[in-house]
């Protein structure tokens, strides 16, 4: 049996995967040269996240529907060239309210993105390799964001718009999605209320719930106090310049892929249970140290152990949701849970800011640490067997 990371399908996955962390990985550098190029204050710029994200909440399920129902790449293509066309626009406005405008059409793009390269996974790859391909793409996913910082660090030093020239690479996957993606065929249910019913039975329990209500928390936590206002801290603190942003945000992420590229074997020496209860440890670690260091190279140690607690406690919730779909509406319920990331997405830049306002960063950060430990208090409050992430 060839290795699932020599798979042909799951390589054009990871070009997916790709684009839909380019979205806000590659600009949050350039927040504060926007901010200086629009006068903004700090708790304002987060609205380029909030305008990306929102359409997201309304968009995903009915996105997620059409993909059952039509076929995943009749979604997919055109979203990779929205998403990239969009983006490139931005670089040609002056004007904020525009460049927000934009973001919200970008948005739209990017909104099954995340979806569809997680259910494509599982349409791929039977539920005993599904945890080595989730794994890897994980870590593909973390690689992106660890580089699109740095990239976009390094373009925001020269132009504050030039960050956003990088989602026309997306146009080029969209070609190869067309033309090379080769799909394992879907049995659709014909009766459409048949289809709507077997996908509320399959979601409506308490373990999916309560795995939607911590990818909600871990997105506010990511979006929040990471890519909203980690760059804000590192200028107010430290004076970093665009490119060190960038360079810091990228430890966290190849934190999380080293991780994530190494979690079959985690999952097979202390399993899936135990590996959340580490990683929601990690994630309250990291963010109750960020405001407490005040030396730029220290720094970098709660952020790696934070970035660490990602890599295990991402791929983990994404695994154990796929298992619970059946594939002929492995979509929609997936498209459910990018909703609910978007949520996540949306309100963390809101919620932060809001603390921000209220105590500066540290209540940031100590926010972010208690909202890790409430993650920890669910998901011990409720069992979730491990054989459930086998289900098909």
């Amino acid at each position: 049996m060839s290795k699932v990371i020599h798979d042909p399908n799951l390589r054009i996955v990871f070009g997916v995967t790709l684009m839909a962390v380019m979205g806000v990985a590659s600009i949050t550098p350039a927040f504060p040269a926007i901010m200086e190029q629009f006068r903004l204050e700090p708790q304002d710029v987060g609205i380029l996240i909030t305008a990306f994200t929102l359409p997201g909440i309304v968009l995903t399920p009915l996105l997620g529907i059409l993909a059952d129902r039509l076929g995943r790449k009749v979604i997919l293509v055109p979203s990779l060239l929205l998403f990239g066309l969009a983006g490139v626009a931005i670089t040609l406005v002056r004007d904020f309210h525009l460049v927000v405008m934009l973001r919200v059409v970008q948005g739209v793009g990017a909104t099954s993105l995340g979806l569809l390269n997680v259910t494509l996974i599982g349409d791929l790859f039977e539920p005993r390799r599904r945890p080595e391909a989730m794994g890897y793409n994980a870590s593909v996913l973390s690689l992106g964001v660890a580089t699109y910082p740095a990239i976009g660090g390094v373009l925001s030093g020269i132009a504050w718009y030039a960050p956003f020239y990088l989602p026309v690479l997306s146009v080029a996957v969209a070609l190869v999605v067309a033309f090379r993606l080769e799909l394992p065929a879907v049995v659709k249910n014909p009766n459409t209320a048949q289809y709507f019913r077997n996908t509320w039975k399959n979601m409506n329990r308490a373990p999916v719930w309560l795995l939607f209500a911590m990818n909600i928390l871990m997105f506010v936590i990511l979006y929040g106090t990471l890519l909203s206002f980690f760059p804000i801290l590192m200028r107010q603190r430290y004076r970093a310049p665009e490119w060190q942003i960038g360079i810091y945000m990228s430890i966290f992420s190849v934190a999380t892929a080293i991780v994530s590229s190494q979690l079959k074997r985690v999952t097979a020496v202390i399993g899936v249970r135990l590996q959340l209860v580490v990683s929601l440890v990690m994630y309250a670690t990291g963010q109750a140290l960020l405001p407490m260091v005040h030396n730029v190279w220290l720094l970098l140690v709660p952020v790696a152990i934070f970035g660490a607690g990602h890599g295990l406690l991402f791929p983990a919730i994404q695994t154990l949701l796929v298992g619970m779909a059946p594939m002929q509406e492995r979509a929609v319920f997936m498209s459910i849970n990018s909703m609910v990331l978007r949520v996540g997405q949306t309100l963390g830049p809101v919620l932060m800011g809001m603390l921000f306002v209220v105590g500066g960063l540290e209540w940031v950060y100590f926010g972010g640490a208690l909202v890790s430990g409430l993650m920890l208090l669910l998901w011990l409050m409720f069992r979730v067997p491990r054989s459930v992430a086998d289900r098909e």
